[in-house]
């Protein structure tokens, strides 16, 4: 008797809002990694080192969209053979995406430690920060196998149906770096240096325990050392789908980098501001981020067993879910703008501006609730290249010329400068649903 599948015959609500939790306590911990440095290094240090911890945290986040953009298609691989039932396709995919993002951790490393000097030049960090935004990024850099090697990890058992497991590896790490954290930062006064340090090692431990629980507990179907070999079919399918999500994902990172420098003209101050900011944003853009990972892991399952209503389905749940999270987010920082950034600064001047950016860019954590969904939705179908066209668009073509025009207007503020972000938000989904309607007819006739 074949087992129960419950992402492609269960009940959608229950069972997107289960696989969703786990990611959301995974993201929460991962989200803490950067809340705990930018805590301490509020507590023990001043402007300096946040505005060096925010700079560098949004370069590692270009780094991160491309990380997690490309192991999104070994997730969605996995997915599609676990739907078609296909147990040596499953085991096949799982080893050659080890051995290929090995390859990629190996290649990616040296580079980025080359890199770090004109980095910190290109984004602009305030004179004051760039000691310790260059030595942040470089000690970021060398955590960058460990990095690699957690996202597929979790990678691999979303594409199996099962968001829980690599929650147990991020609280390990999450604890582990609050520890550190203050050992480096507080007691050895390190710094932003510091944070990097506890980051990285934290994250090496955490990543080294998941590969020996993976050994230990198995798979319910065979997988051998014959697998782990770069399969050339496996490998196209898999950056396929990876790479048009890898270069969307990096790409927007690199207009958030691009939009921090202009930021970074500015001022410290308006540099620190935002910093807090971006990490009470990252806080808020978790729970749609999360029902966008259950929908593109319940999509890509019913795609391969030829369920396309079914997949259609999970996409409007997970809307509807997000938007009864956003939505009080929303509302939250209308009325109390200055209040979630005081718990990482006292200086009033930071206070004031981080409000003033979160009163406006909060529309977006609204508008996201659709996009994310639906360019998850795209994704699960095999179809990355879609919502990797219209988010680049909306990006560069209204975000980054948007926040440029402001930044030149006399008087324009941090507040002005935060509706960039909706604006562009706002040109995804319009061709999002475009996009939607069209390709409706072809997937009926690949999924008949």
């Amino acid at each position: 008797m074949e087992k129960f599948n419950p992402i492609t015959e269960g009940n959608i609500p229950i069972t997107l809002f289960k696989f969703a939790v786990p990611l959301m306590f995974a993201m929460v911990l991962q989200a803490l990694y950067g809340a705990v440095d930018l805590f301490v290094i509020g507590f023990y240090s001043g402007k300096e080192s946040i505005s060096a911890i925010a700079n560098g945290a949004q370069f590692m986040h270009v780094v991160m969209g491309l990380i997690m953009g490309m192991t999104v298609g070994g997730t969605v691989r996995i997915g599609f053979c676990v739907g078609e039932k296909n147990p040596e396709g499953t085991a096949q995919s799982i080893g050659t995406m080890a051995v290929l993002f090995f390859l990629i951790s190996i290649i990616l490393t040296p580079i980025l430690l080359y890199l770090t000097p004109s980095i910190v030049s290109l984004i602009r960090v305030p004179a004051e920060a760039v000691p310790e935004a260059s030595r942040y990024i470089g000690v970021c850099a060398l955590g960058i196998p460990f990095i690699v090697g957690y996202n597929v990890v979790s990678a691999i058992y979303r594409g199996l149906g099962d968001s829980k497991t690599p929650v147990y590896f991020v609280a390990i790490a999450c604890f582990l770096n609050v520890i550190l954290d203050f050992w480096f930062v507080g007691a050895l006064k390190l710094n932003a240096m510091g944070a990097g340090i506890a980051t990285a090692i934290s994250q090496g431990i955490s990543f080294f325990m998941a590969i020996a629980f993976m050994r230990w507990k198995g798979f319910d179907f065979k997988i051998s050392r014959r697998h782990f070999t770069l399969h050339p079919p496996t490998v196209a399918k898999i950056l396929t789908v990876g790479t048009p999500l890898a270069l969307q994902d990096s790409l927007i990172s690199v207009s958030f980098t691009m939009i921090m420098a202009i930021i970074n003209s500015m001022g410290l101050t308006a540099s620190a501001s935002v910093g807090v900011a971006g990490r009470l944003i990252g806080f808020f853009m978790i729970p749609p981020c999360c029902f966008a990972g259950a929908v593109a892991a319940m999509t890509s399952q019913n795609i391969g067993a030829k369920q396309l209503e079914r997949a259609n389905r999970s996409l409007a749940v997970g809307i509807a879910f997000s938007l009864c999270c956003s939505c009080p987010v929303w509302l939250f920082c209308q009325l109390f703008p200055e209040a979630a950034p005081g718990l990482f600064t006292n200086d009033a001047s930071v206070l004031h501006g981080a409000g003033l950016y979160l009163k406006s860019f909060s529309i977006d954590c609204v508008l996201v609730s659709f996009i994310f969904s639906m360019s998850a939705w795209f994704s699960g179908c095999g179809k990355s290249f879609i919502p990797m066209t219209y988010n680049l668009l909306s990006t560069f073509g209204v975000r980054v010329p948007l926040a440029w025009w402001i930044s030149l207007i006399p008087g324009a503020s941090l507040f002005h400068l935060g509706f960039a972000a909706p604006a562009a938000t706002f040109i995804s989904i319009i061709f999002a649903a475009l996009f939607f309607v069209a390709i409706q007819k072809s997937l009926k006739l690949d999924t008949a």
